[in-house]
């Protein structure tokens, strides 16, 4: 692996973004350019009695202000929401007087400057009519309830639990987590003759132009929605942020082009965030460890307004054998903004529950934690019977448990220290799934021997922009630098919107695809004499008979009169075959810690985690993924939370100053790599999703690896100095 990532090209749009030629949303310029500031209510629920702008629209600069009072009333309000589709945000900003949650915008800025937007908002004054209202999380357990219908028990958990020879019972929380991008949601809008271009930070620009249509009932296709860059998502942009509808808004009525950036203190309700879970985990064993019942029962908070469910306990059905499996995902809900998808939603937060029950268990039968998991090691998924496409778990448990040492572990907890610190190593197991949706791209040969490749996808951080670079050369046969890859314009052919780890899978499969017919149709214009297309190799721009003679395909375009050769092509997944088998990602991690029992502090030291996703297309761009799925799982480990003070509903610490995430301190020794696979039937390129993989198990890793330190048992994440020196 340490070869492959040698050998792999750098990022293509590496230099453009060290030397700043790279521009993310807010850094587009156009002429006569107006600025939006947003006002924010400070209430978390009630009316809008009266808002008062005379004394902001009399500053200097102002142009307009935007409230419920003057926003068109000619607006199509969105239906119940599906998230991606045209109807992806419910709540429509400044059509109602109706406040939902603490610092929902309420009016919008607009003036010459941004400096001058955000003075003359400092000058709106709003009275209120406060309501009733709940955040605290404690308070509302007991209104949880099911949406639709809940998953049937397999088996009969509850008697098999009652009955059981050994079995453990905790509950395990996590917070509010928002996502800290390094840029912040942003967007330019721009009418000109009755069209509409938007520059946004999104996910899934196809998705932000069905919104918009739908909301100004206005044409498709007369709506161009651009995102080149995006600075940090994974999740956060899933869907189209107020900024987004406000920018469109305020550009049509102006008449000229707007720009709406969030302030960083703002972000916290724009965009969702990892919703709070509660969860119960109770786990039956016969003594040789063989597990007889799993019973997880979650519940997790929603907004008033929207249910949004990360069917949070439905992970544990799949990830060991047991006959007897009860889950229970519960909703309830809050005057607060919607939760919504954060990197690896639902799954790293059952699976800290999960993975940290296990360890509990394998300490309570006095077995190893690693052997525990390979004795209920699921050889098929046992929620359904279907054989995995391909599962190299135990590859896994098995190098990295060699790599990190884990055969010299001493199972009792604070039995080894390093000087004043508590030494300490735990483990846990990572899956997610291998996702795979329709997507379309268009190949072009042109005549001066490169190749351009087209997809309405985006690229938020993964490197999409070098991965599907890398599938269009290898597949027609160019060097890297020939191929120039264009994305992020919804006028592209379509392309699901980037999240789940599925972009690589549905657009990569749809680039080969394209690029194969691409060149077929190059071949039949050859017209090579007693040659077949599947006897020549194809590479260096060429197709090379089996003699070795080679034909250029720059000779073939300028034989033919052709400056360059294109298809369009959608992909058409074979979901009937795929439907036989089950599909995932798998991973281990073993971690390190080192814990002052004096102070509390907690270092991470060491991590080892060795992913199985199928092929691995870019392993520099893959191993980088997954060092920062492990940084991101140290933060939740240890970093991050989100405060609200329920007085007020309001959330405290919206910005990097109060919410803490890991810096380059933190990351210690963090050693990455892969068990490949193959996989013919996940999809044509035989790839699955790895971004989330990555941060899945660290969290209940170092939290195992804290209990086996100190002997104490962590199950309130974040796990910070407080409470460690009470625990």
């Amino acid at each position: 692996m340490a070869d492959d990532v040698k050998i792999a090209p750098n990022r293509v749009d590496g230099v453009a973004k060290v030397t700043g030629k790279a521009k993310f949303i807010a850094e587009f310029k156009f002429v006569n350019l107006a600025h939006g500031y947003l006002v924010q209510s400070t209430i978390a629920k009630g009316k809008v009695l009266q808002i008062e702008t005379t004394q902001a629209e009399k500053q200097a600069g102002v142009i307009k202000i935007f409230t419920h009072l003057n926003t068109p009333k000619n607006l199509v309000q969105p239906g119940p929401a599906d998230f991606f589709d045209e109807n992806s945000r419910q709540h429509l900003p400044l059509t109602s007087v109706e406040i939902l949650f603490n610092a929902q915008p309420i009016a919008l800025v607009v003036a010459e400057t941004f400096e001058q937007a955000r003075f003359a908002a400092s000058f709106v004054k709003v009275k209120y009519e406060k309501a009733a209202f709940t955040t605290d999380f404690s308070q509302n357990l007991d209104k949880g309830f099911v949406l639709g219908q809940s998953t049937p028990d397999r088996g009969k958990p509850t008697e098999a639990f009652a009955n059981a020879e050994v079995k453990i019972e905790a509950k395990y929380t996590i917070p509010i987590e928002h996502h800290n991008a390094m840029e912040p949601h942003a967007s330019i809008a721009n009418w000109e003759n009755n069209k509409l271009t938007i520059y946004d930070k999104t996910q899934g620009v196809t998705g932000v132009r069905d919104y918009l249509a739908k909301v100004f009932a206005f044409p498709k296709e007369n709506i161009t929605v651009l995102s080149p860059f995006v600075g940090g998502a994974f999740g956060a942009a899933l869907r189209p942020t107020p900024n987004t509808f406000l920018s469109a808004l305020a550009s049509r009525e102006l008449k000229r082009p707007v720009k709406l950036v969030y302030a960083r203190r703002q972000l916290s309700s724009a965009y969702g965030y990892r919703p709070f879970a509660s969860q119960t985990v109770k786990l039956a064993a016969e003594k040789s460890g063989k597990l007889t019942s799993i019973i997880h029962e979650s519940f997790a908070n929603t907004s008033s307004f929207e249910n949004m469910n990360e069917s949070i306990s439905e992970n544990s059905r799949s990830l060991y054998a047991c006959s007897n499996v009860k889950t229970v995902t519960k909703l309830f809900k809050t005057d607060l903004p919607t939760p919504f998808w954060m990197r690896a939603p639902g799954t790293v937060t059952a699976m800290f529950a999960l993975e940290s029950a296990m360890d509990e268990l394998a300490y309570e039968l006095k077995i190893d934690p690693l052997q525990l998991r390979l004795i209920n090691y699921a050889e098929v998924d046992p929620d359904n019977g279907k054989p995995f496409s391909s599962k190299e778990l135990r590859k896994c448990y098995a190098e990295a448990a060699k790599r990190f040492g884990w055969e010299k572990r001493n199972p009792e907890p604070r039995s080894t220290k390093d000087g004043n610190w508590l030494v300490g190593w735990g483990m846990a197991t990572g899956t997610w799934g291998a996702f795979l949706a329709p997507s379309s791209a268009r190949v072009t040969l042109k005549a001066d021997g490169t190749a351009l490749i087209e997809s309405g996808t985006t690229d938020i951080g993964p490197g999409t922009y070098t991965t599907i670079s890398i599938i269009a050369s290898k597949t027609l046969g160019l060097p890297i630098e020939r191929v120039k890859f264009v994305l992020g314009d919804s006028n592209l052919p379509a392309a699901p919107a980037q999240g789940g780890s599925l972009t690589t899978a549905s657009v990569g499969t749809a680039v080969q695809e394209c690029s194969q017919i691409v060149l077929k149709k190059l071949f039949e214009l050859a017209k090579l004499e007693n040659v077949k297309f599947e006897d020549v190799k194809i590479e260096n721009g060429s197709f090379v008979k089996k003699d070795g003679e080679k034909v250029l395909f720059t000779e073939i375009l300028q034989k033919n009169k052709l400056q360059q050769l294109g298809e369009t092509h959608t992909t058409n997944p074979n979901y009937g075959e795929r439907g036989k088998y089950s599909t995932a990602s798998h991973g281990a991690q073993f971690v390190e810690v080192k814990v002052d029992e004096e102070i509390g502090v907690v270092k991470v030291t060491k991590v080892v985690e060795l992913t199985a996703a199928g092929k691995i297309i870019n392993p520099k761009g893959a191993k980088s993924q997954e060092i920062g799925g492990v940084v991101w799982g140290i933060g939740m480990a240890l970093h991050e939370e989100t405060q609200i003070d329920h007085r007020y509903g309001r959330i405290m610490n919206p910005d990097l100053g109060g919410y803490y995430v890991p810096t380059n301190a933190d990351i210690l020794d963090v050693q990455t790599g892969f068990v490949e696979e193959i996989d013919l039937i996940v999809n044509p390129l035989g790839v699955k999703g790895l971004g989330e993989l990555g941060m899945v198990g660290i969290p209940a890793a170092i939290a195992n690896a804290i209990y086996h330190a100190t002997g104490k048992r962590m199950r309130d994440l974040p796990i910070t100095v407080d409470k460690l020196l009470v625990g």
